[in-house]
This record gives C-alpha cells, sequence and structure tokens, in this order.
C-alpha cells in the first residue's frame, strides 16, 4: 500500500454538464444561493460560496439540450455541498422547501446529516454538515461507525432562520 495521501488535500470544485444553463443557474444560484463568479454568455458559468474562484462549474459545452444520463450507466453519483454547520443546512432545507424542491431521501450518518435531491439536470446532490470529530460515532477499536438512519426534516427546519413557507 502506498502513503497516505497528504491529509490537507481537498476536493477544489466540481464541474457538471448541464442541458441549459439559465435553468441550472436558477436552481444552483437562485434556490440554493451560490454568487455567480463568472459567466461565459449561454455556455458555462462559475458560482462560488464567499467569493472564492469557483466551487461549481456549470457548462452546456457537450450537453446543450441533452437529458440525463440512463440509468445503470457510470458517473457522478452525486455531489455532496458541505456546510459550516447544522444552522445552514437547515437554512439550505428552508430554501428548498421554499422553492418547491422535492427530496429524494434525509439521512443522519452519525458524522454528518444530509439532504439528497435532484438538480433540474438529474446531478445527484447531496447538502450535508459534519459533525465536530470528536463526535463522530466509534467502535471500541476506534474505527468509524457510521450509520443511516432518519434525520427529522421537522427539527432540522425549526432551525432554519427566516419563515418556512410551505413546510410541512
Amino acid at each position: 500500500m502506498s502513503a497516505p495521501i497528504d491529509p490537507r488535500v481537498g476536493i477544489g470544485h466540481v464541474h457538471l454538464k448541464v442541458a441549459h444553463l439559465d435553468r441550472a443557474l436558477a436552481f444552483y444560484h437562485g434556490v440554493l444561493g451560490f454568487e455567480v463568479m463568472q459567466r461565459m454568455g449561454d455556455q458555462a458559468a462559475f458560482l462560488s460560496a464567499g467569493g472564492y474562484h469557483h466551487h461549481i462549474g456549470l457548462n452546456t459545452w457537450q450537453s446543450r439540450g441533452g437529458g440525463p444520463p440512463a440509468p445503470g450507466t457510470t458517473g457522478l453519483f452525486h455531489v455532496a455541498i458541505r456546510y459550516p454547520d447544522r444552522a445552514t443546512l437547515a437554512d439550505a432545507l428552508r430554501r428548498l422547501v421554499d422553492a418547491g424542491v422535492p427530496l429524494d431521501g434525509a439521512a443522519d450518518h452519525g458524522v454528518s446529516e444530509a439532504l439528497y435531491l435532484r438538480d433540474p439536470d438529474g446531478n445527484g446532490v447531496e447538502l450535508m454538515w459534519d459533525r465536530p470529530r470528536e463526535a463522530w460515532p466509534r467502535r471500541p477499536d476506534g474505527t468509524l461507525a457510521m450509520v443511516t438512519e432518519a434525520l427529522d426534516l421537522g427539527a432540522l427546519l425549526a432551525e432554519a432562520s427566516g419563515p418556512a413557507r410551505g413546510a410541512g
């Protein structure tokens, strides 16, 4: 086995093929709230949180007017967008509810809490926050003991700032 990767390495950004740039922007910018850093006409856009050059790239270079990959094919399962804390994940849930975006699922994994959904192009999206490492569940030997349990969406939504129109 080779030496472990440097622990400072992280995922810089994700670049998604989309069928309609404006529709994708309506979701990632309009619903989730990412800032548009640069737009290249109707071909591509680069979005970020906090002024970074881009966390999400969207393009139509090979996919304009296309459909999502067929079930049973390889490709990206989902992209995970990590929120800094539970309150900001709650705000993301409020945004989804307000926009009428359905969830595919929601889970408490012990190490994190996550919301699962599809963007307008059918790409899998996970919105999540990590619990502090010292709170992660562990087995007696110290290895992680991740789980998949139900996430109480009502309790999460109650933590969101602002009104939760249409919640229920």
